[in-house]
């Protein structure tokens, strides 16, 4: 049997009482995913041989949340605490073929799979009950003490030296106890049967009414079994999220740690404190991330592009080569390499951008394709849509596409010229080719290599404005030309 045999139990039962959140802690977003991904994927990084995690506020959407394989759900109906979440498995525990168990805390999202494996290392090579994560904090309000039986603690190279006597609640701590600034983590590895055999003798007859897991260090102690801890270095790493105030700081971390690791990978970032990329997200080699940049959900993005400062890409995939200018917003579409995006460019819900298109400044480009070498530059909305190759849009065109009970499509087909000002109120075709006059407003078809003009009659009435201001000089601000007036109010 491999010194390293062991399974983990994720305790993920609780109410995010102190987010003051109805949702369970462990689906809160956090960089992209979902807090208790995190916790999960490191745990199964560390190949235990089983994996529980133990639901019950909200349980059907955390196990449709969080499902994956290899990982087994127990209900735990009343939440007790962490000790009585423990007795609730103990069905699946007798059957688990591990001697010894990890308890991890389900809102530990910087915990790191090596962390669990020297966990277990260090609890087996010491041939010990019970081993306990723990670290120092210069300011540990709020945490249990870790009391040992002598000072010091014990390095991850040497010999034991330290055993633990006890963890003490902050509330029940002396004026000397609450100096210690060694916590528990709420992480934990227990010889299996061990663990079965004495947490039944947990009692609810505390403050917080509670069967608490941590109580189970003294009674071990009182049994003559040995209890242990292990410190870690970085607290981070170990420590749960409470609230909100410590979701924001665990995010800033997992950001920065994503774009250092996207920077060694060979991505510039310019500054990497200003800059959101989820954990998901994947970037090549030579592009370079302006200030302010949130690359979110399942993006991916090639190789030498640029990303302009403040543009948010959000599950959208963008080639190789593509310039994407100061302040846009790219949402769940496909960009093509060589395309030039912005600035101030919206492109979203499923559009697609060929190979070399430019989207320009003020346009939004929604549910549509355009074509590769095509233009739209300037002030144009173009929604549901298909354009051809070397089309190119004026500014101020706009494809009408709500008649007010459905959406209706845009064919621009290859090589028109569509001038600016240009109304096309669908569904409607501008044939290969042809061209649309400035100002017009399109409702038929235009067929292939022709002119469409579709404007109204220009009227020049001479004088107007000199007759409008002699008349409010005589008269006052507030008179109005007669009726039958040759000059009528504009």
């Amino acid at each position: 049997m491999s010194e390293l045999e062991f399974s983990v139990v994720i305790l993920a039962a609780g109410k995010a009482t102190r987010f003051k959140s109805e949702r369970p802690k462990v689906l809160h977003p956090l960089a992209g995913r979902r807090l208790g991904d995190y916790v999960i994927d490191a745990t199964q990084a560390a190949e235990p041989q089983r994996t529980y995690i133990i639901i019950g506020y909200q349980a059907e959407d955390v196990r449709r949340a969080l499902d994956r394989p290899g990982l087994r759900f127990i209900a735990q109906t009343e939440q007790l605490g962490t000790g009585h979440a423990l007795m609730v498995a103990r069905p699946e525990l007798e059957q688990c073929p591990s001697p010894n168990l990890v308890v991890l805390v389900g809102d530990a999202p910087l915990v790191r799979p090596e962390t669990l494996r020297t966990l277990v290392s260090r609890h087996v090579g010491s041939k010990a009950a019970a081993t306990i994560l723990t670290t120092q904090l210069d300011d540990p309000t709020g945490y249990g003490r870790v009391m040992r039986w002598k000072r010091g603690y014990t390095p991850l190279d040497s010999p034991e030296r330290d055993r633990v006597r006890t963890i003490v609640e902050e509330r029940l701590c002396t004026p000397r106890q609450k100096a210690t600034k060694e916590v528990s983590s709420g992480i934990l590895c227990f010889d299996r049967e061990v663990l079965l055999k004495y947490v039944d003798q947990l009692s609810a007859d505390n403050t917080q009414k509670e069967y608490l897991l941590t109580d189970l260090i003294e009674i071990l102690n009182k049994q003559r079994y040995k209890v242990i801890a292990l410190r870690v270095a970085d607290s981070r790493e170990v420590l749960g999220v409470n609230d909100r105030i410590e979701l924001a700081r665990v995010e800033k971390t997992l950001r920065l740690r994503k774009a250092e690791a996207l920077m060694r990978d060979g991505v510039t970032i310019v500054d990497p404190h200003t800059t959101y990329i989820d954990d998901g997200v994947e970037v090549g080699q030579e592009t370079v991330i302006g200030p302010g940049v949130s690359l979110l959900g399942r993006t991916w993005v090639g190789r030498n592009c640029l990303l302009g400062p403040y543009s948010t890409i959000n599950d959208s995939t963008l080639e190789d080569n593509v310039s994407v200018r100061q302040n846009c917003v790219v949402s769940g579409s496909q960009i093509a390499s060589g395309v030039i995006l912005g600035p101030f460019a919206h492109v979203r819900d499923g559009a697609t951008i060929a190979q070399d298109a430019q989207v320009g400044n003020f346009v939004e480009v929604k549910k549509s394709r355009i074509g590769r070498g095509s233009k739209a530059r300037h002030l144009t909305y173009l929604g549901d849509a298909t354009l051809g190759e070397k089309v190119n849009v004026g500014a101020g065109t706009i494809t009408c596409n709500y008649d007010g009970e459905k959406k209706n499509s845009t064919q621009i087909e290859d090589g028109a010229f569509i001038g600016s000002g240009t109304m096309l109120v669908a569904p409607v075709r501008v044939g290969r080719d042809s061209y649309v006059a400035a100002g017009s407003t399109i409702t038929d078809e235009v067929p292939p290599e022709s002119l469409a003009l579709g404007r109204a009659r220009q009227i020049n009435k001479e004088g107007w404005a000199r007759e409008r201001a002699k008349m409010k000089g005589q008269e006052g601000a507030n008179l109005k030309p007669e009726a039958d007036s040759e000059y009528p109010r504009a």
